[in-house]
């Protein structure tokens, strides 16, 4: 029991670190340099889940689907909104700590809780389907589709279940190093194949109908002489564009993969657990330290990189409507140039409103989920429109 209580106190020590919370003023923000935004941005609706605020940082965020978007909270709180309006349909009390998620399909929505509980409910009107624990805390929203619920515990397995009831059809085990980061990544499905990140540093794809490993990368690769230097977790989703994926780890590389059979195209040293977006020409990456950075998506050379937003604990960035958009520890939204890296602007949807997870595109609007349980939709203009 000692020795377990000490890993969870050494992860613990490793998340609150990594979050900025030292006392140096050298770990502070950097503060924000004023901004004429250059753009309108618009806040179409905004609305309050409720519910008190986790000390560590989470999987939950928003999902949208048939044009209803869904968000959950730490207290339990699962609510439907229409995309457009942000009119409440339905709201569900679920008397569990959540800690992942939405997500949405096969006519569901699912979420994970921090005792290790997969809840799936009726996307059409919030009624329970089915309920099951996998003995470990969740804190990746699951991947939904081909009948299946695929859902990756900190205790690195990943379960594939019955959509239809939750049975579990596979589970596929990673070894946990004795110390990694509070997080973990979102499994993705492509075709026949699940593909998750673990804190070992490596990228798994596994068949979807059978869960035999299909192919194995290390993104991360370990160096130094203490434990904290040898982190290499990837926490950040693996992005999938046509043939190619995009992985990153902290303290490792992003790497460009071939989605077959996961053959490593190009990879640059560049450490992050939050994530990266991909347009048809760049990768662009929100660093552990703060930096935005671009990256030529054929040979991954460095195109430019932003630093005016180090130590503000960004989120990993969208492409929103031409443009590059993040969020930060005090609940700003930042637009940027995608060719330049320069900023256009700046809004608010919250004073010290964290936004940890990434926001979402839908249609013309952009969801923001804040911390605090706060969900924002904003509207700014295409490229190229006033």
């Amino acid at each position: 029991m000692r020795a377990l209580t000490r890993v969870l106190c050494l992860g613990l020590c490793a998340a609150v670190a990594l979050s900025g919370c030292s006392k140096d003023k050298s770990d502070k923000p950097l503060v924000l340099v004023p901004l004429n935004n250059r753009i309108d941005i618009k806040t179409v609706w905004h609305t309050k889940l409720g519910g008190e605020k986790p000390i560590l940082r989470l999987g939950l965020g928003a999902a949208v689907a048939d044009q209803r978007a869904f968000a959950a909270s730490y207290k339990g709180n699962l609510v439907a909104f229409d995309l457009a309006s942000g009119r409440q349909l339905w709201h569900r009390s679920l008397r569990a700590p959540l800690s992942a998620g939405p997500a949405v399909g096969e006519g569901l929505v699912v979420v994970g809780s921090s005792k290790g509980d997969l809840i799936a409910l009726s996307e059409q009107d919030g009624a329970p389907r089915w309920r099951v624990r996998i003995n470990s805390e969740i804190l990746s929203a699951p991947a939904i589709g081909s009948g299946l619920v695929v859902v990756r515990g900190v205790d690195g397995k990943l379960h594939g279940l019955s959509a239809k009831d939750g049975s579990e059809n596979w589970v596929v085990d990673q070894q946990v190093p004795r110390l990694s980061l509070r997080g973990s990544s979102r499994p993705i499905l492509v075709g026949d194949l699940a593909i998750c990140g673990f804190d070992n540093g490596r990228v798994v794809a596994v068949t979807v109908g059978n869960g035999t490993t299909a192919w194995e990368a290390a993104v991360g690769q370990s160096h130094g002489s203490t434990e904290l230097q040898r982190l290499i977790d990837v926490d950040a989703s693996v992005v999938v564009d046509g043939d190619d994926l995009f992985a990153v780890a902290f303290q490792g590389r992003v790497a460009r993969l071939s989605r077959d059979n996961g053959q490593i195209v190009w990879a640059r040293d560049l450490s992050s657990f939050r994530g990266l977006a991909v347009d048809a020409n760049a990768v662009y990456v929100s660093t552990a330290e703060g930096d935005l950075v671009r990256l030529d998506r054929r040979t991954g050379t460095e195109q430019w990189r932003v630093k005016s937003l180090e130590r503000r604990q960004l989120s990993a960035p969208v492409i929103y409507r031409g443009r590059l958009v993040v969020g930060d520890l005090a609940g700003f939204v930042h637009w940027f140039d995608v060719a330049t890296g320069d900023p256009i602007a700046r809004v608010s949807i919250g004073k010290k409103q964290r936004v940890s997870s990434p926001p979402v595109v839908a249609d013309d609007l952009l969801l923001v989920f804040g911390d605090d349980g706060e969900l924002t939709a904003l509207r700014a203009p295409a490229l190229g429109t006033p």
